[in-house]
């Protein structure tokens, strides 16, 4: 699984010009997931998500966490994370998950952030998507299931 999450003052996702999902404060999080993923993993992710101390504090370090400034949640699905680019020019998304099961795992991650954080939007699996966001940073940072939970 992979999450790449992005500090933001504000983001919006709209599906046929209609928003879906749009927040202020908070983060922005491009959810990729591949086959071998299970809810062990997702719930993982979501307290490494949760816990990321990445907002300022009174003395200018990122020292914060989602919950401590008041931050909200726009998750959006999206399979191109695991793009494989090694051969050719056109991406490989072999190690993309089935898409019946990313969208139970996507419905999960949404369902175990909405228990510990107030505001939680979220993009539409599947669809054709248009996201705009206000990187504040910048600040991005890239979670890897397979880096994080693997002995060092």
């Amino acid at each position: 699984m992979r999450f790449l999450v992005q500090r933001v003052s504000k983001a919006e996702v709209t599906v046929d010009g209609k928003t879906t999902g749009e927040i202020g404060l908070g983060f922005l999080v491009f959810i990729g997931i591949e086959n071998s993923d299970t809810e062990e993993t997702a719930d993982k992710m979501a307290r490494k998500l949760m816990g990321l101390r990445i907002f300022e504090d009174e003395n200018g370090k990122t020292n914060l966490d989602l919950k401590s400034v008041g931050g909200s949640l726009l998750l959006v699905s999206q399979f191109t994370l695991y793009a494989d680019c090694r051969k050719g020019n056109r991406p490989s998304f072999t190690k993309a998950g089935d898409p019946e099961k990313a969208n139970a795992l996507y419905r999960f991650l949404i369902e175990r952030c909405r228990r510990e954080i107030s505001r939680v939007e979220e993009g539409s699996f599947g669809a054709e998507m248009k996201v705009s966001l206000v990187n504040e940073g910048p600040f991005t940072v890239l979670l890897d299931s397979a880096d994080l939970f693997s002995p060092l």
